[in-house]
């Protein structure tokens, strides 16, 4: 900003009394913000006021002036950061610095995408240098197939915590290596790898040479999950630990955060270019390459090195980005866990969030602020503050400036519009015309996110003829505007855009329907403060989250989406509508069927009426109501800061706790751990069970029920082994929650000299069907969960 400002500008401000005023108010807001009394964190976990945690993702959308993110993952790994630094927790941010960010998208005259790519101005970004404790610039290198990777680290501060980014391109390395850090997510399967080693490893070697001690690495997505190999590294060199002890340390002090429900979302290389590029680490290190290999190793991936499976292995703490997703995350990686029931795979849920400072529109704040005091903001979980400062907002004022910020959007919207006429050499009057395009009352529809394929992006324009209707009726017009980018490689992504695009140019259409190229942070701003509809429509269940969403609900944007990812646990049957029905189909032209249906009848017969039903003073009452139970509804439940509060309760602080108990003693429990799991695993097959009382069928509600088993234990020793017994209630042919009882052994009554006897009791509480087992599986107080080795053995 201050290079395009003039000096005698500057000038000016700085004799003018009131601006000097308000510069020194901010500056003392700042300061205040740096340096708080107390933080969330701080009265939380005093005890671990010296903890470091270090949060590594691919992308980073933090502004639009730092386009180093391509969509809703780096959306949120920003939004992530933020909060941390609003609630003092001790989080550090490692990426990788991209000189030409993601690609700057513009749609031809025929609506074909085009990826503009421009290097970016580092003197005109956010960013300095990092310096090590002499004061020194930090270089650090990596080793890739037969040469040397270097990457200077630079450093984006967030608030209070710092966000570290890893630059190729500098004069030590070879051309192709300056090129690892020019594009993110470009190039060849060559370049993927030598850029996630750079990341992964290289960012680790990065806070090495910071002097951060991290208790805790959080991989967001697979990218990163090489890290895990160079903590391994340092812990066998430092520790003297064999490779199976430095993964137990490893994998207890690591969190792994999946985005991705398909299979093929996820990055998996071949073993030939496993081999190529990690000669270097297996002969340095002594891990054999079965060790390697298998830590990347699935069923369903064979042949192949996968990240995800590799992130899974090395971590005891892993989790999806919504409740649906991480039942669908542990049905996709149930092959890992075999033996154990989906709901018990060791992968949790941690739904996301948004950052609301960043993402709530400043007149909403300002209203709510000046309504209800600002304890909503400063407790942005507190559900009764909300409340307070969302009800008592009259409705013509709530109405008032949601129409504001619609007006600001369409504005901003045409403008775009007037850019891309104007690149493209349109006439004058073309250009002119823009200014028809939008009508500020009429239900604006919004439709923004990734162009994959399967959010469906033209499946508002299945009926084409019934769309139409829709937008033409005088008294109630309808309107859209799309936004969104593809993969460069993924034509069928552009194809969808150049779909929309030709509606767009149709004549019957014109004016109703926007496609805005150039999708940013700045673009999503407007739009989910100022559309009226929130539109997603993807093929349940592959929406992750979703968290564009969240960001217009804040907003008092209503929600109509399919019921997946954040909206499957969001919609609460007053704060929006929804496309479909809350099922799967194996058919997806029947789905495309139902939800277009869907979509036509609700916004005829529920949405369109109740925004259009206006009392005497032109406020649609009932809307206004439905926008309040969306903010009220969301915004406290869907913010960043409850979710970092449940990342930090449930994953970064039990990581921490059990890191360090493995790492103690330069891994003296690690040792033992490993030693003890080896011994397990060998000696595994000779444990067997045979189990009494799981056939019952008349039993009553109420009544306690006797189970009993007789168990071989083999060579192994009963604290090595705990027998469980499994209840799950039965519906509709799929096993419900399920509990699990410790059945306690008893060896004074066992049958057979070489086996002993254990007992357990359940009492139903419900009608209905139930399923019954009992297995044996590894027990050791060392273990963060019992399912971690994959062993079980069922009666």
């Amino acid at each position: 900003m201050l290079s395009v400002v003039g000096q005698e500008h500057l000038d000016r401000c700085g004799r003018d009394n009131g601006f000097l005023k308000r510069y020194k108010d901010v500056c003392k807001a700042y300061d205040a913000y740096m340096k708080p009394g107390e933080t969330w964190f701080s009265k939380q976990y005093p005890e671990l006021d010296d903890q470091q945690f270090a949060y590594f993702s691919a992308e980073f959308g933090l502004h639009e002036c730092l386009p180093i993110y391509s969509g809703g993952l780096g959306i949120l790994s920003g939004d992530h950061c933020k909060s941390a630094s609003d609630l003092g927790i001790p989080l550090v941010g490692v990426g990788l610095l991209y000189n030409q960010g993601y690609f700057q998208q513009h749609i031809n005259g025929e609506g074909w995408q085009e990826a503009i790519y421009a290097r970016l101005d580092f003197s005109q970004l956010p960013l300095t240098r990092a310096l090590d404790a002499s004061g020194k610039e930090v270089i650090v290198s990596v080793e890739i197939a037969s040469r040397v990777t270097h990457a200077l680290v630079w450093k984006v501060q967030v608030g209070r915590m710092p966000v570290y980014l890893l630059d190729t391109d500098i004069p030590l390395n070879t051309e192709e290596d300056r090129r690892l850090s020019s594009q993110l997510y470009g190039g060849d399967r060559d370049m993927r790898i030598s850029q996630e080693i750079v990341l992964g490893m290289g960012g680790v070697r990065a806070l090495n040479a910071l002097g951060i001690k991290a208790a805790v690495f959080h991989m967001n997505e697979g990218h990163s999950a090489f890290l895990s190999l160079e903590r391994i590294r340092t812990l066998m060199e430092r520790e003297s630990l064999s490779f199976q002890a430095a993964l137990e340390t490893v994998s207890a002090s690591s969190v792994f955060t999946t985005h991705t429900p398909v299979p093929a979302g996820h990055d998996a290389f071949s073993h030939e270019m496993m081999d190529r590029c990690f000669a270097h680490y297996m002969a340095s290190t002594g891990v054999s390459r079965t060790q390697l290999f298998n830590l990347g190793a699935n069923k369903a991936e064979y042949g192949s090195f996968g990240m995800t499976v590799l992130a899974l292995h090395a971590s005891r703490y892993a989790n999806g980005v919504s409740r649906l997703h991480g039942e669908v995350s542990r049905e996709l990686w149930r092959d890992m866990w075999e033996g154990f029931a989906d709901q018990e795979m060791p992968i949790s849920h941690i739904t996301n969030g948004v950052h609301l400072g960043s993402w709530l529109a400043p007149a909403l704040r300002a209203t709510f602020k000046e309504v209800g005091g600002d304890r909503w903001y400063t407790h942005q979980t507190d559900l009764k503050a909300w409340d307070k400062a969302v009800r008592t907002v009259p409705d013509a004022r709530l109405w008032s400036v949601h129409q504001e910020l619609k007006n600001e959007m369409i504005a901003h919207v045409r403008e775009r519009l007037r850019r891309r006429l104007r690149r493209l050499g349109r006439s004058n009057a073309a250009i002119r015309d823009v200014d028809r395009f939008l009508y500020p009352n009429a239900l604006t529809i919004g439709f923004a996110r990734r162009f994959a394929t399967y959010k469906r992006a033209t499946l508002f324009f299945r009926d084409l003829e019934r769309v139409l209707r829709l937008m033409s009726n005088v008294e109630r017009p309808v309107q859209i505007v799309f936004a969104g980018k593809a993969h460069p490689a993924d034509d069928p992504g552009k194809e969808f855009i150049r779909n929309v695009h030709e509606i767009a140019s149709d004549y019957r259409f014109a004016r109703h329907v926007v496609m805005v190229e150039g999708y940013d942070i700045n673009l999503a701003r407007h739009l989910v403060s100022g559309v009226d509809i929130w539109m997603n429509n993807p093929r349940r269940p592959l929406e992750a989250c979703g968290t564009s969403g969240q960001k217009a609900a804040a907003n008092g944007v209503i929600n109509f989406s399919v019921l997946d990812g954040w909206w499957d646990e969001g919609y609460d049957g007053e704060n929006g509508w929804t496309i479909g029905e809350r099922r799967d189909y194996n058919d997806q032209e029947e789905q495309d069927r139902v939800d277009a249906s869907s979509l036509y009848d609700t916004l005829e017969n529920e949405i369109i009426p109740l925004y259009y039903g206006h009392n005497q003073e032109g406020v649609p009452e009932g809307w206004v109501s439905k926008m309040k139970d969306s903010i009220v509804s969301v915004a406290p439940r869907f913010n960043t800061d409850r979710m970092l509060m449940d990342y930090t309760r449930n994953l970064y602080v039990p990581a921490s706790a059990s890191g360090r108990a493995l790492d103690a003693n330069h891994g003296r429990a690690a040792r033992e751990l490993a030693s003890w799991k080896d011994r397990v695993r060998t000696l595994w097959h000779q444990v067997r069970i045979e189990a009494s009382g799981l056939q019952r069928t008349d039993v009553s509600v109420g009544e306690s029920m006797q189970f009993d088993a007789m168990v071989h234990l083999g060579s192994l020793e009963p604290s090595d082994v705990a027998i469980e017994l499994f209840v799950a209630s039965i519906h509709r042919g799929q096993l419900g929650p399920a509990t699990v009882i410790e059945m306690q052994g008893d060896p004074a009554a066992g049958s057979r000299d070489d086996y002993r006897q254990y007992t357990a009791r359940f009492t139903p509480e419900s009608n209905g069907d139930y399923a019954f087992g009992v297995r044996a599986v590894p027990s050791n107080p060392l273990l963060v969960s019992r399912r971690d080795m994959g062993l079980v053995r069922w009666a």
